[in-house]
């Protein structure tokens, strides 16, 4: 009853009209930088309200992706497994990667392939998500064209893309080592951090190497406009971190500024990222944006749920220590969710968790508040306007391309739902 229900409200809606929608709850970056009144704080109540209009619950997003799968009959109505279906590409970049990072110095060499190793390269969860949009957004080759000729350019074009994934992955991986050294980590990925490992001074470097080997593969591309994505994404993540090494009392309550960082730090780059995919595609300046908005909600919902993990999750489950956001002094999402429902917990926010009596007191005002649930419904509905943003690419017959759009609509659920 509730399915049928969901699904014909999302029937009944016009295109145009879930476009509209998604121009009201999308931000972005520039506004930001400026100072208007167009916040990701406003974005969030906005999508509140856009809740209202056509009632962003789980039936309904069930009813998006009932549409998807009837999409062709050919397709296996299980879900897929998105890592399986890009599985011999993610093989294909990783060993270009480890190539890639090789330097003449043996052990900035040793530092810059530490977290590309066999074993310890993580998810990969940031190429999965680009490689499987490259064939999302796969053109048709105009015909008639020279046998060959029409292979080669797929040939190309996906080698381009594939290059996106990579330089992306590089740049995550420096922000890490980087991260890592400034809030004196001492494990990452279940293992010990690069500055734990072989120190501070080597760890910098080994990301400032691994931005350069970024930037080179960006230069050979040879589109100006991906080279500026892209390297405003690096531009954001110094401000986001920026953000967060200098918030005032004022700022450290604020859901707003939160939000904002949260963008620059963690959404940027799968945002921008896949926004390039489609560049280099050809896609008009519509379709790019729709891959921008689904990177951009999928990246804040992935954060989101990381903030919900800081304090449910386990040393063992996460690869690092728990709580450790709330014992570095960041205030994330389910304190501020506290705070609105107990003001109290204000004065022990401004005093900060350098005392440990002081992170106990505010874990007890979290655990009587609803901070996990509406931090995990917060991330839900960004889940689901990526997946409205995925819903409105242009159609396609084209049996690949439905199977990676399905495969993008079960990640954004998959973000939600994971445990580590």
């Amino acid at each position: 009853m509730l399915f049928s229900r969901g699904l014909s409200r999302i029937s009944r809606i016009p295109r145009n009209s879930l476009i509209g929608c998604r121009w009201l709850v999308s931000y972005r970056p520039d506004t930001i930088l400026s100072g208007s009144s167009h916040s990701v704080g406003d974005s969030t109540q906005k999508v509140l309200g856009c809740r209202e209009a056509y009632l962003w619950s789980l039936p309904a997003l069930h009813g998006i992706r009932h549409q998807i799968h009837q999409q062709s009959s050919s397709l296996i109505e299980e879900e897929l497994d998105p890592f399986s279906l890009v599985a011999d590409e993610l093989s294909l970049v990783a060993n270009r990667l480890r190539s890639m990072v090789v330097a003449e110095v043996p052990k900035l060499a040793s530092a810059a392939e530490y977290f590309f190793k066999m074993g310890v390269e993580g998810k990969r969860f940031r190429p999965t998500v680009l490689l499987l949009m490259a064939s999302a957004l796969n053109v048709q080759v105009p015909q008639p064209l020279s046998d060959g000729v029409g292979d080669a350019l797929t040939t190309e074009l996906r080698t381009r893309q594939q290059c996106i994934a990579e330089i992306t992955e590089m740049i995550h991986v420096a922000s890490l080592l980087h991260d890592d050294v400034l809030d004196d980590a001492d494990t990452r990925r279940g293992i010990g951090s690069l500055n734990f490992v072989m120190g501070n001074k080597l760890a910098v470097l080994a990301g400032d190497f691994l931005l350069s080997r970024a930037c080179v593969a960006l230069a050979s591309l040879k589109n100006t406009e991906v080279v500026s994505l892209l390297a405003t994404v690096v531009e954001h993540l110094v401000t986001g971190e920026t953000m967060q090494m200098t918030t005032t009392a004022e700022q450290r309550r604020s859901m707003d500024y939160y939000m904002q960082k949260t963008y620059y730090k963690t959404a940027s780059l799968i945002s921008n990222s896949c926004k390039a995919i489609a560049l280099l595609a050809g896609q008009t300046t519509e379709v790019a944006m729709l891959a921008f908005d689904y990177g951009k909600n999928l990246g804040l919902a992935f954060q989101l749920i990381d903030d919900v993990l800081d304090f449910t999750g386990t040393s063992a489950s996460l690869g690092k220590g728990s709580l450790s956001d709330i014992r570095h002094g960041i205030v994330t999402a389910p304190i501020l969710f506290a705070m609105e429902e107990f003001p109290e917990l204000r004065k022990v926010v401004d005093k900060g968790f350098d005392d440990p009596s002081n992170v106990d007191i505010a874990l007890e005002y979290l655990g009587k508040s609803r901070g996990i649930q509406r931090t995990r419904e917060l991330a839900q509905k960004h889940a689901n306007l990526a997946t409205v943003a995925l819903d409105s690419l242009p159609e396609s017959n084209d049996d690949d391309v439905k199977k990676s759009r399905r495969a993008l609509l079960d990640l954004a659920q998959r973000v939600i739902t994971r445990n580590k």
